[in-house]
């Protein structure tokens, strides 16, 4: 396995993490919104923020599926996964 490979590999286990934890947080604060209503301020930051990392591991696991298969289009998928993770680090930073 090439190293870009392994490298990808971990961008796309790293988002994925981070994208089920959202979501389970996400399904949390939306079963015990009625019971604490502070909750519901967080709410479009959190789903903000869900979306964001689902959308990172999209662009994460089709670079990956690219690299490993080794398509014509892998450089594209690999640059697109860049752009992307410097898009997220970018948003997070003050």
């Amino acid at each position: 396995m090439q190293p870009l490979a392994i490298i990808t590999g971990i961008l796309l286990g790293t988002s994925a993490a981070i994208a089920i934890g959202l979501s389970v947080v996400l399904m949390l604060f939306f079963i015990l919104a009625d019971d604490h209503p502070r909750l519901a301020s967080e709410f479009g930051a959190l789903a903000t923020s869900t979306v964001i990392f689902v959308l990172l591991t999209a662009l994460c696991a089709t670079s990956f599926f690219a690299t490993v298969r080794n398509t014509s289009w892998r450089l594209i998928a690999q640059a697109c996964m860049w752009v992307g993770l410097t898009s997220v680090v970018l948003y997070y930073l003050p």
